[in-house]
């Protein structure tokens, strides 16, 4: 289907604010330009607290005071190079009051001042620490999950292989699982929809840095084994049409099915990369937000519900 309208008109309005293609700024700018445009919380939550988890800078967001609630670990999207708690505080919120479980969102080192496996490693000790002090967050050690958002869900996506800590659940969002940028859909949407395959590529480079392979498969979910995939846990996963990252998402949840994995895959038509944070301006973003947190729900619930 073409572009949706709603889609056209925020794509027009991004334009006419006239910021430069990320591609031709400092990361540096970027985050300065990102930080400008971000707007104010409005999902109120029970709780929200910073904390530090194990050195990794975190912010927790409970729904209510109930004990023994599950957990979503969740890594922000922005390419690795820019994104922080601010810029996804209202998706972490709408996922907590959506969900009614806990989440936990990771402010992991950027690059390229911290290219690549600092992100991971900082996603890894947050996980590990959640688990580890699940108690003292009032949340379940056995009910935890793992998500994110574009570069978020890549991060998710290589955590969820390492088999790091047990996980019920995997939320990803327009994933980066191809950091080799060479499925169709780049040069098919490789311009014009926002992210753009010069700023895939801009993202790349600084993560990786020319010291690390985009096939390694803690950089590329996809290029993991049939094994690793076989030992994921189900998972939920959300493309959009009109985006470079398209193909491998598709791809990441077939391969996902074809191993085993329970999994649903929902494509959004005539939707553009980023629309999952842009709920205030499209439909279909709030649409994707209660898709993710009703899935995290059911996800989550089983996981707390004893047996009978």
């Amino acid at each position: 289907m073409p572009l949706h309208p709603q889609a056209v008109a925020l794509l027009d309005l991004m334009a006419s604010i006239g910021d430069p293609p990320i591609e031709q700024v400092t990361p540096e700018a970027a985050r300065a330009n990102r930080a400008a445009r971000q707007r104010p919380s409005g999902t109120a939550v029970h709780e929200v607290r910073d904390l530090d988890a194990d050195g990794v800078r975190c912010r927790l967001y409970r729904p209510s005071d109930a004990p023994g609630l599950g957990l979503l670990v969740y890594l922000h999207g922005g390419g690795w190079v820019i994104g922080d708690l601010e810029s996804h505080d209202e998706v972490c919120r709408v996922l907590a009051a959506g969900s009614r479980h806990a989440v936990l969102s990771v402010d992991y080192r950027l690059a390229p001042e911290h290219p690549f496996p600092a992100a991971l490693d900082d996603g890894v000790a947050a996980l590990r620490w959640a688990r580890a002090h699940a108690d003292e967050l009032g949340c379940r050690a056995d009910a935890i999950a793992i998500g994110g958002d574009s570069a978020g869900g890549n991060l998710a996506a290589a955590i969820a292989n390492l088999g790091v800590v047990p996980l019920v659940f995997q939320l990803l969002v327009y994933p980066v699982t191809d950091a080799t940028c060479s499925s169709p859909s780049h040069e098919e949407n490789g311009t014009g929809y926002f992210l753009t395959a010069a700023g895939m590529r801009w993202f790349v480079e600084h993560y990786l840095g020319g010291l690390t392979p985009p096939t390694d498969p803690r950089v590329s979910p996809l290029a993991a084994d049939d094994a690793t995939l076989a030992a994921a846990p189900p998972a939920l996963v959300i493309t959009a049409e009109f985006d470079p990252l398209r193909d491998e998402g598709d791809a990441y949840a077939a391969r996902l099915q074809a191993a085993g994995v329970a999994t649903s895959h929902v494509r959004f038509a005539g939707m553009f990369h980023g629309f999952f944070s842009l709920a205030d301006f499209v439909d279909d973003g709030a649409a994707a937000n209660a898709l993710a947190a009703a899935s995290l729900r059911t996800a989550l619930d089983r996981a707390c519900t004893p047996p009978r």
